[in-house]
Order: C-alpha cells, then structure tokens, then sequence
C-alpha cells in the first residue's frame, strides 16, 4: 500500500439538486466526517462533486475507512487514489509504483484521463495517450486494448493535484441520511423488516424503530435479535433509537374477546396506532412497514387497508412489488441475513389464526375489536416504553 493513499467520493443524485445542493453536500461531508472517526485523524473536504479523504496521520486505518465509505447513503463510488504534481512524469512514476500488483496480474490495460483543471496544457486524450505510451514501455507484458482491458488505470488532473487510481466501486448510493425527513420504522426479527428500514433509508430518511415484545411468548433473545439487527442497520443509517414496547396485554385481549379470523388484523391495527404515537413524539412524518403485497393474509390488498385505517400518517412499504428472492438478495447485501434467520420466533407468530380473513370487511372489523378499551390498551403499552439506543 502507498502511505500517501487517499479516497474519492463521487457523489450520485445529490448533483442533480438544484438550489438546495448546498444543504445536501454540507450533510453528507458530516456523515463522512462522522463515519471516519473511528478510524483516524483524515481531512475531509468537497471539490466538484468529488469528497476527497485524505488521511493526517500514518496510523489510519485505509481498510476501515474504505468499508465505511462504501456504506454511506449518498455516495455513488468509491475509488482508493493517490495524489502526485500535476506533471506527466510525476504522474507515471505513480502509477507504476501504486498498480504494479494489478500491472502483475494484467495481460491488457488502458488508460482513462479526466481534466477537471482546464488550465492544465494538455486534454484528456493527449493525457491518456502520454501515460498509457509511457506505462506500456514500463510493463512489456502488458498490451494496450481500448476496449476490454483487464486494468484500466484512471488519471483525473483536479484543482488541487493529480490523481492516480484503479477502477472504482459501487457506493451505497442514494441521499444522505436527513435529508428526506425522518420515519418510525417498525422492526420484527424477520427479513423484510430490516430491508425496508434500508431502502428507505437510503433515500435520505433518518429512522427510529418500533419493536414489539411479547414476554412469556416471547424471548429475549427474540428481543436480542432485533437489537442486533438494528446494529447491523447502523452500518448504513448511523445510531439510532429502538423504542420496545409491551404487547402481551394486548394479544391476550385480542384472543380473548375477538373473532379468531380477525387476529392478526386487530393486532396490526394497535401496532400501527402504537406507532404512530411514537412517530408524533419522535417528530417523525411517516411509518415504515416491510409489507409486500399478497406475501401473508394479512398483506392482501384489502388487508392492508384494514391496517392503514386507524392512522392518519403515511404508510411507507418499499417492498410492495418485492418478491421474497429479492427481499433475500438484498438481505445479503446488507447483511442482515444470517441474523434475520436465526430461529427467534417475534410476537407476529403469536397466536396465528388458522383461518385468516383474507379479504376482510373494514367495518366488520372494527366492529370486532369495538368490544375492546382502545385507548386504555394503547396507553398502557405506551407507559411500558423502554428504549435503547443502537450505535455502530
């Protein structure tokens, strides 16, 4: 590794902001800030769509910094650089020293040149001409092919310096964190729970979580699951609070005095209403469900309408038109899967009726659940509140 090694940022929707760019670029520098603090002393700053980390001090950790930056909302790629003049000699002698493993391992390469410093005196193409002509002396058994290279090598000639790297990598893309409101995302030990939380904090949504817990029917390692996948979310979302909240009073309730068809509806009535009280004291704008729709009875279309009925506030469900394949797919990616997994049953799987409503009748249900003290049940689930709050 070169001990000057640096990284670019290339930011992905925030550029096509207008007025506000400002404000979006301002907050995701911090989020980068914020992210590289544990990994050491770096100079973090923006220039032409680009935020360039530059390490202060030789004990940084480059690995960390690298996973961590390909973790932040907002950042389409992520490129390990190094800086050198602005000098096409200087700027080979860079590249044969920083890529002489991938130089090792080519049998074809080219060269890619950007001129974002237009006072430099050559263009793009003559750049990539001179170096590549230079490198292909250098390494003889490397041939040059424009089209299907093994390695291309990427010279961008910015404002400040020159910069050498290999090709890029995807970043988590995006808006940064905070700048599209913030939502109360409920979160189930399952795999959809923690996918949605992702996708829609992926478009700049700050997220708290609502669990609900079931003690004797459920465990605490149930409870720990969740907690843990929570952790697993911050990688990309930052610290966040989990609000846990009682629920047995209110299963039992349900199981004594309501239909048994109507179950699970009536259950996910009080969840939402529950929610949305913790949404308004949270200041948030919005719930977020991992609903997709005709996965369970209770995700039909008529049901999630039966659902929705008891809230005023929106109803985010990234994973309406999500197959389970997909929800898996991107579970891997983020790496909640093998936590999403593990045998830990949550409070949904409580008393599952045997034969759910599938296309329920909205006044039939609440109907059903009229026999019930609403707003005492609610109340007293809401003074049981404890909450943790989950950090990287």
């Amino acid at each position: 590794m070169n001990n000057n090694e640096m990284l670019l940022l290339k930011l992905g929707e925030v550029v096509l902001k207008g007025l506000n760019r400002r404000s979006f670029e301002d907050k995701l520098v911090n989020t980068v800030r914020r992210r590289m603090k544990n990994c050491g002393s770096f100079q973090i700053y923006v220039r032409q769509s680009t935020i360039y980390v530059e390490p202060q001090k030789e004990d940084c950790d480059m690995e960390a910094a690298y996973t961590a930056a390909r973790q932040i909302f907002g950042v389409v790629t992520v490129a390990r650089a190094v800086p050198c003049e602005k000098d096409l000699n200087a700027i080979v002698e860079t590249a044969k020293t920083y890529l002489a493993d991938e130089f090792a391992a080519a049998k074809t390469f080219k060269v890619e040149s950007k001129r974002s410093d237009k006072q430099f005196h050559m263009n793009s193409i003559q750049i990539s001409q001179a170096v590549g002509g230079e490198l292909a002396e250098a390494f003889p058994h490397v041939k040059v092919d424009v089209h299907k290279p093994d390695l291309t090598v990427y010279v961008e000639i910015r404002e400040k310096a020159a910069y050498v790297h290999a090709p890029s990598v995807p970043g988590a893309g995006g808006l940064p964190v905070g700048t599209g409101g913030k939502a109360v995302s409920l979160l189930s030990g399952g795999l959809d729970s923690p996918v949605s939380s992702w996708m829609i904090a992926r478009r700049g949504v700050e997220l708290e979580m609502v669990h609900f817990v079931s003690p004797p029917y459920t465990s605490q390692q149930a409870q720990d699951k969740v907690l843990q996948l929570a952790q697993e979310l911050t990688a990309y979302c930052g610290r966040m609070l989990v609000h846990i909240i009682p629920f047995t009073k209110i299963q039992e309730e349900i199981r004594r005095n309501c239909p048994e068809e109507y179950f699970t509806l009536i259950m996910r009535r009080f969840m939402m209403r529950i929610s949305e009280a913790v949404a308004k004291k949270a200041g948030a704008h919005a719930l977020v469900t991992g609903e997709s729709l005709g996965q369970v009875a209770s995700q039909t279309m008529m049901a999630l309408g039966v659902t929705e009925d008891v809230t005023s506030m929106p109803i985010l469900r990234p994973l309406i038109g999500t197959d389970k394949v997909e929800i898996i797919r991107i579970a891997r990616q983020i790496g909640t899967y093998e936590t999403s997994i593990l045998p830990y049953e949550d409070c949904c799987t409580v008393f599952t009726p045997r034969h759910p409503a599938i296309r329920p009748n909205i006044e039939d249900v609440r109907a059903a659940e009229a026999v019930l003290d609403i707003d005492a049940l609610v109340a007293e689930a809401l003074e049981g509140e404890t909450w943790v709050r989950v950090k990287p």
